[in-house]
């Protein structure tokens, strides 16, 4: 088929890879515009501009697709479907409709189940057992497409956001690939999804990375997977805000029923445990300011003067 791609990140780039490693036509890649980067801050290509680059794809990079001039140079690739992966721009009404099939999505969720910007951090947060990739015909919703295609994908305990989307990065070229094979053959029928069924998966941010100790040590285990690698949960301890990157669920220790939330009750090189509003939580791997991420038992053995038993966590 002959295709026109829009992405930008790594998740898209796996179905880009895809798409070229099956045959089809690229006869454009759209991602978003190069964005400053790094400490220095310089203009970085994104990883689906970089593919596109070394297999000889044309680029566009439009600040959006809004105004009839960007929509008119997509109309002349001729495509016979757009597809669209972690693009991070709305597509119009109008673009919908230019390719000769439309425009398809992958998304990161079993639809209708977790629309939106985080479906991966979102599932393992919720302690959600099963995900997957829904391939769908977009329509102008969020999300609200009929879905072509669905893979379910397992989430184990010990997921995080970096992991799964890994997996369903590559479970999403495979189905993408099927798909068109699918519509090739007339083989899929679109189906509707339920609407009541829906759940939102909003967008991260830093600020809900912070872990509130009055919440339960299952709650926050699966926190601080879902938000591994980015944007990373993180408690303060003094001056020091302190990255927890691994944890794990454990029994309190006898004697520190009456300690509040957020008390560091014991501390060893086996782990540091802190009292939860239900439960503790044994700090497993952390990040300590201007450092690199460390075992527990690193820290300790090397005297890093943070996390003292008796300390209240904010």
């Amino acid at each position: 088929m002959r295709l026109v791609f829009a992405g930008t990140p790594d998740f898209a780039a796996s179905s880009l890879q895809a798409l070229i490693d099956a045959g089809h036509e690229l006869a454009a890649v759209y991602t978003q515009p190069d964005r400053p980067a790094g400490r220095g801050r310089k203009a970085q290509a994104s990883p689906v501009k970089t593919l596109a680059l070394a297999h000889g794809i044309p680029v566009e990079q439009p600040e959006n697709l809004k105004d009839s001039a960007a929509q008119a140079r997509l109309a002349g690739y001729k495509a016979d479907a757009m597809i669209v992966a972690a693009y991070g721009l709305l597509l119009p009404p109008r673009v919908l409709t230019l390719p000769r099939l439309g425009c398809l999505n992958v998304h990161a969720s079993l639809l209708p189940r977790w629309r939106g910007a985080a479906p991966i951090q979102r599932a393992i947060a919720a302690g959600d057992t099963e995900t997957g990739i829904t391939i769908m015909q977009m329509d102008e919703g969020l999300d609200t497409g009929a879905m072509l295609l669905t893979r379910a994908v397992p989430i184990n305990d010990r997921d995080t956001g970096g992991s799964l989307h890994d997996r369903l990065a590559q479970v999403g070229g495979e189905a993408l690939v099927d798909a068109l094979l699918g519509l090739q053959q007339d083989e899929l029928v679109p189906q509707a999804q339920d609407d009541t069924q829906a759940v939102y998966a909003h967008k991260l941010n830093k600020a809900e990375a912070a872990i509130d100790w009055t919440r339960s040590a299952l709650a926050l285990e699966r926190q601080i997977r879902a938000f591994n690698p980015w944007p990373v949960a993180y408690t303060d301890d003094g001056d020091n805000r302190i990255r927890v990157l691994e944890a794990a669920v454990v029994d309190l220790p006898s004697g520190a029923a009456d300690a509040p939330p957020g008390c560091v009750v014991s501390r060893d090189r086996n782990g540091i445990v802190v009292r939860c509003g239900e439960g503790a939580l044994s700090l497993i791997k952390l990040q300590l300011p201007g450092g690199r991420a460390q075992s527990v038992t690193d820290i300790v053995n090397g005297g890093k003067p943070v996390l003292q038993q008796g300390a209240l966590l904010q």
